[in-house]
């Protein structure tokens, strides 16, 4: 992206109850459209916004809100492949590596900042293992450079003494700690944003993006849905059919299998780890190339995770995180603190579900572990001709639309305009870090909305009720709730609080905050439906 390039101003990228009716009773009519999309993941999302950057119409439909599964569970972060190169994986490292850097340097440089990592250097950290954890670094550096991701994106990776470890570690245990190991990756201010980002920018683009429309069945030319809000049964006509709702794949195409995996976080108050400002891999016992990531958000909190525990039987709408998993990150967190993290300090948990193609074909039944499966994504066309797309991971969502875009257009032998390329397409907010220091706007609220920032702010200048925080301790303020309702597509209070903003990941707060998230859908009672 060059330093001023930036979304098309005179584009709609608003989202709001209003423009949903409107493009809902538009299909309603039965006015075809090129692509349907079914999900508003990353992945949907994006399959979204890469149809419409190449000039095809679009409808792109999910059950629930923007982000309501898996994408919104995330562990913040744009991985750079470093575990798929110990895991050989070699293919899926370096397409991480190019889209990390496709989003920090092009796309998001707004949502996406460099962090870094230390891993600790204790007794339960044999030299062996050290050594090839740091060529594991030096490996990722490498991969970087052939990615393309300039060294001014992300620094180099080094050894650390004792002493600079704990500089950088406050709490962590001095005792037998040799050094640490200093690494650089991608960490995103919020993976739901990312998700109404992208969402926003495809309908800037011309995409129809319909939230609570339930597609009831599919076709390879189309679907019957049903409005969520009104129970009205439309039939959307397409001309191809993709179906990107990630661990739920398998309701709408039949022979599409999956193992799920959940991946469990905690959510700790900075003041539970000394103040903690740089991230921390955290080796898992016994494990070669899996970690546990320690990482501090702006907003005060620290997320800890993940997990990596199979998942059977039927898949819920919000997954839940059992205290077997709860109890695992604050064991493997306590082998390197000084003070071990208590219960009661566990302020919020969330879980997500990866949707992990099942490659047990012929295997034992219990198959790989989850952690061992490979995490590329597959493109699936069903003998009906709907695409599913499925695999993959939050880094890679570009990729992965690309290819079912690809792969929908080859099944109905159709040609498209060539598009600008979303390697290219930087997402609503997007500007140069040079351009978003100069913008009039407080620093929080330029993290999380970039270029549209100086907007939010503009709406507590006009109306000074709307400058104070949604609650006590939280960085939210009320202009971001009529913001959201009024552009970003909220229709309800879990819209609001836990995808919109992510108030919702601390239940206490969630609290403080309803009041507020009424007010904001009463105040923009003719934009929204309030729940």
């Amino acid at each position: 992206m060059s330093p001023a390039a930036r979304p098309d101003c005179s584009l709609n990228f608003s989202l709001n109850a209003a423009r949903r009716s409107g493009e809902l009773a538009e299909l309603a009519e039965g006015k075809r459209v090129d692509v349907l999309v079914v999900g508003l993941g990353v992945t949907g999302a994006g399959t979204a916004l890469d149809a419409a950057s190449r000039g095809l119409s679009v409808a792109a439909i999910d059950a629930h809100d923007l982000a309501f599964g898996t994408s919104r569970w995330s562990s913040k972060l744009v991985h750079g492949g470093l575990r798929y190169l110990a895991s050989g994986q070699v293919g899926v490292a370096h397409e991480s590596a190019v889209e990390r850097g496709v989003l920090m340097e092009r796309t998001a440089p707004h949502l996406v900042r460099a962090q870094p990592f230390v891993m600790p250097l204790t007794a339960l950290t044999s030299r062996r293992s050290a050594a090839l954890a740091e060529a594991g670094l030096r490996a990722g550096d490498l991969l970087r450079a052939v990615a393309g991701t300039a060294r001014r994106t992300l620094p180099g990776p080094r050894r650390l003494s004792a002493v600079e470890t704990l500089r950088a570690a406050p709490g962590l245990r001095g005792h037998g700690l040799r050094g640490g190991l200093c690494s650089w990756d991608g960490r995103l201010v919020d993976d739901a944003r990312l998700v109404t980002a992208i969402a926003r920018t495809a309908a800037g683009h011309g995409a129809r993006v319909l939230t609570r429309t339930r597609a009831l069945s599919v076709t390879g030319t189309g679907a019957l849905i049903r409005d969520e809000l009104t129970g009205q049964e439309t039939r959307i006509r397409a001309r191809m059919v993709i179906n990107a709702t990630g661990v739920w794949a398998g309701g709408l195409v039949e022979d599409i299998r999956l193992r799920p995996s959940r991946g469990t976080h905690l959510v700790l108050r900075a003041e539970s780890l000394a103040g903690l400002h740089t991230g921390l891999h955290i080796p898992i016992p016994g494990e070669t190339s899996r970690f546990v990531l320690v990482v501090p958000q702006d907003d005060g909190r620290v997320y800890v995770g993940l997990t990596d525990e199979p998942v059977d039987g039927p898949v819920p709408d919000v997954p839940e995180a059992p205290e077997s998993d709860i109890g695992f990150l604050l064991d493997i967190l306590g082998t390197v603190l000084d003070t071990p993290v208590r219960r009661r300090e566990v302020v919020g948990v969330f879980a997500g579900l990866r949707p992990l193609l099942d490659t047990s074909h012929g295997m034992d039944a219990a198959g790989p572990r989850t952690s061992d499966l490979s995490r590329r994504h597959a493109v699936v066309t069903s003998r009906e001709g709907v695409v599913t797309v499925v695999g993959g991971k939050l880094t890679t969502y570009r990729r992965m639309a690309q290819d079912a875009v690809d792969a929908a257009l080859a099944a109905r032998h159709l040609d498209a305009p060539p598009g600008r390329g979303t390697a290219r397409l930087p997402l609503v907010g997007a500007a140069s870090r040079a351009t978003l220091a100069t913008l009039s706007a407080p620093r929080g609220l330029i993290e999380r909305y970039g270029t549209e920032a100086s907007a939010i702010h503009a709406l507590g200048e006009r109306n000074p009720d709307l400058r104070a925080p949604v609650a006590d301790g939280v960085d939210i303020t009320r202009a971001e709730l009529v913001w959201a309702v009024r552009h970003e597509g909220a229709l309800d209070v879990s819209d609001l609080l836990d995808r919109r903003t992510r108030v919702g990941l601390v239940p206490s707060d969630r609290a403080a905050a309803l009041a507020a998230a009424h007010e904001a859908l009463a105040a923009t009672a003719g934009s929204a439906t309030g729940v």
